[in-house]
């Protein structure tokens, strides 16, 4: 009797924790943790100092952008994602208006502050536009590029806020966030297969198909990895930056188990965790070593 009420206890605390993980994924908070866990990267790679500010607009602009796609695509999620689009479907355009609310707060708090460059944070708005609404998704291979570009404005938007814009550190991470970002994008597809092909979208994983993409994504991923210890050994940027290739081993952790089937979780939750996983490496080694 002891064991089953502890198994029945074990089987509760699992249920409780899927359920705070999907809420986490659907709402986008995750996502957008994910998104400052790579100005935080940024901030400790190229020793810069920790501020509140760029780090709430970087969520902001997240949620925002976010938020919106997943009320513009609950067609495509209903076919692809059903449990994702049912949970917009009942609290999407709450939490549309609540990411609206923290990007408009923090335009008028760049604004109010004086910050440099302040009229830049209309480019997530661009950014949401371009994609969701123009429909570039809908072209073959640019949907991925422009999810890496955007990822990779970033570092830039760290750079140009602390005025170390064209820093060797700040492009480097720049370029390679956009790279990597573009890997998963690549990935993220598979689970969309069935209702891409059902709506006419061409992504890697609909022409050429699972297996290949994996293929392909991974080769991608060592090439990735490579370039960055070349740009070491050859003195381009400081050995500290080796510590991105713990994302490289993480993604190439993840990308076998990439399939049609997988659910929502490990696409929004192991896949978008890379950078919170690489952010948590950062902060581990600027604590014990650095």
């Amino acid at each position: 009797m002891r064991f089953s009420i502890t198994c029945r206890d074990a089987g509760g605390l699992v249920s409780s924790l899927e359920r705070g993980l999907r809420l986490l994924v659907h709402s986008n908070l995750f996502i957008s943790l994910s998104t400052v866990s790579v100005a935080v990267t940024t901030l400790v790679l190229a020793e810069l100092p920790l501020e509140f500010f760029p780090l709430f607009v970087v969520f902001a602009a997240t949620m925002f952008v976010y938020s919106s796609n997943r009320v513009t695509d609950l067609a495509e999620d209903e076919r692809n994602v059903p449990r994702r689009a049912a949970f917009t479907k009942r609290y999407g355009r709450r939490w549309l208006a609540f990411g609206v609310g923290l990007y408009l707060l923090a335009i008028g708090l760049a604004i109010v502050a004086g910050v440099q460059g302040a009229v830049y944070l209309l480019l997530p708005l661009v950014a949401a536009v371009l994609y969701s609404v123009i429909g570039i998704k809908r072209i073959f291979l640019v949907k991925n590029g422009f999810v890496g570009a955007a990822w990779g404005l970033l570092p830039l938007g760290v750079g140009y806020y602390y005025s170390v814009l064209w820093s060797v550190e700040i492009l480097f991470l720049a370029g390679y966030v956009a790279a990597m970002i573009t890997v998963a994008a690549v990935i993220f597809d598979i689970k969309d297969i069935e209702g891409d092909r059902a709506e006419g979208i061409a992504t890697v994983p609909s022409v050429v198909g699972p297996r290949r993409t994996r293929l392909v994504s991974q080769a991608a991923n060592v090439l990735i990895a490579a370039v960055v210890v070349g740009l070491v050994a050859v003195d381009a940027v400081p050995s500290t930056f080796l510590a991105v290739l713990a994302m490289n081993g993480y993604v190439a952790a993840y990308i076998p188990f990439a399939s049609p089937d997988r659910g929502p979780l490990f696409y929004g939750f192991v896949v978008d965790g890379e950078h919170v996983f690489l952010a948590a490496v950062v902060l581990g080694l600027e604590w014990l070593v650095w």
